[in-house]
C-alpha cells in the first residue's frame, strides 16, 4: 500500500443526529471516476472497509484512484445517537431514508458524474438490493453493486448454523434485547457493534420468511422480479460456512433475477491465497495481494 490516500469524516444530518460517512480519497485526483459507496452488515460497522493505517478495501480503492464513502448505518460507528435501549430505528429506516440520503450526498459531491458504485458486506448487501428494488430512480444512479458474503436466507444446515443462528441470533439475542433493549454485541464480544431491537427481530424474519417490508408491506420479492438491475459481482468465500455461505449466496443471486452478474468463490482450488471466511474476504491483510488486485480491475473497466 502507497500512503497517497486522505481520510475525512463527514457528517450529514439525520433526524435527532448525523451519519457518519467516512470519505478516502486519493490526495491527487485522478479525474472524473465514480465515486463508491459502501455499507457493512448486521452487528458491524463501516471499519470492516478500512483502517486508520490505511488498510482495507476502502484505502486498497482509493489508491487506485476512487472517491471512497463509507457509512455508519444510525446508532453505529460514529453516527449519533448511539443504540441505546429506546433507540426505535431499524432496517426500514437504512432502506426507505439512510441509503438515499448518502447517495444523494455523494452525487451533489461529484457534479460531474451521476451515478455511484455500491459495495456492501453481508447483510448490507440485502439493505442495497432491498433500496434498489425500492426505488425506479435509484436504479439509474447506481452504476453496480458488488457483495461480499450477502445473503437474503441461510437455508445451510449444519451444526455451526444451529449454534450461531438458530440458537443465538433467534433465540437468545431477542432474550438480551428485552433485558436490555437493544444487542449489546460490544459486550458480549460477538460482533462489531451494537445492534437495534428493530434490526434484530426483521433481521430474523427476513432469514426465515417473506422479504416483505416489516413497516408497510412492500413486497420486495414481487417488485424485484421487475428491477433493473446493475452489473453485479457477488463474491463468497469457501470457508464462509454460515453468515454468507455460497449456496445463500447463489439463492440471493436467484431470488433477484439479476441479468448480468458475475459469481466468485474464494477458494484455494481456484487460485486464491485462502478458503475466505466471513470477514477474511474483507479483513485479511493479504486480500491486497489477493482477490483485491481483480476487484479493482473490474471496477477500471467499468
Amino acid at each position: 500500500m502507497t500512503t497517497a490516500i486522505l481520510q475525512h469524516s463527514l457528517f450529514i444530518p439525520y433526524r435527532e443526529g448525523h451519519l457518519h460517512v467516512r470519505h478516502i480519497h486519493p490526495q491527487a485526483p485522478h479525474g472524473a471516476t465514480i465515486p463508491i459507496l459502501m455499507l457493512h452488515g448486521a452487528m458491524s460497522n463501516g471499519r470492516v472497509f478500512y483502517s486508520e493505517s490505511g488498510r482495507g478495501l476502502a484505502c486498497y480503492l482509493a489508491n487506485a484512484g476512487f472517491d471512497v464513502y463509507i457509512m455508519d448505518t444510525a446508532g453505529r460507528g460514529l453516527s449519533e445517537p448511539k443504540i441505546h435501549r429506546d433507540f426505535k430505528l431499524g432496517q426500514g429506516e437504512v432502506i426507505r431514508e439512510q441509503l438515499p440520503l448518502v447517495q444523494q450526498f455523494i452525487l451533489q459531491r461529484h457534479p460531474l458524474v451521476n451515478q455511484v458504485h455500491w459495495c456492501a458486506h453481508s447483510w448490507g448487501g440485502v439493505l442495497m438490493a432491498s433500496c434498489l428494488v425500492r426505488y425506479v430512480a435509484l436504479q439509474t444512479s447506481v452504476a453496480s453493486l458488488l457483495t461480499f458474503g450477502s445473503k437474503r436466507t441461510i437455508r445451510v444446515k449444519s451444526l455451526k448454523k444451529w449454534l450461531m443462528v438458530d440458537f443465538f441470533w433467534n433465540r437468545l439475542a431477542p432474550f438480551f434485547v428485552q433485558r436490555q433493549g437493544y444487542l449489546d454485541a460490544n459486550r458480549l464480544r460477538v460482533g462489531m457493534d451494537n445492534e437495534s431491537r428493530a434490526s434484530l427481530l426483521q433481521t430474523i424474519d427476513w432469514v426465515k420468511g417473506e422479504w416483505v417490508d416489516h413497516d408497510d408491506d412492500f413486497d420486495y420479492a414481487s417488485a424485484a422480479r421487475q428491477t433493473q438491475w446493475p452489473t453485479s459481482w457477488f463474491i463468497a468465500g469457501k470457508n464462509d460456512r454460515v453468515l454468507g455461505n455460497p449456496s445463500d449466496v447463489r439463492d440471493m443471486i436467484a431470488e433477484c433475477g439479476f441479468k448480468q452478474v458475475k459469481y466468485t468463490l474464494l477458494s484455494k482450488a481456484q487460485g486464491n491465497l485462502f478458503d475466505y471466511d466471513h470477514a477474511g474476504m474483507l479483513t485479511n491483510k493479504q486480500a491486497e495481494q489477493d482477490h483485491f488486485i481483480a476487484i479493482k480491475q473490474w471496477y477500471l473497466a467499468l
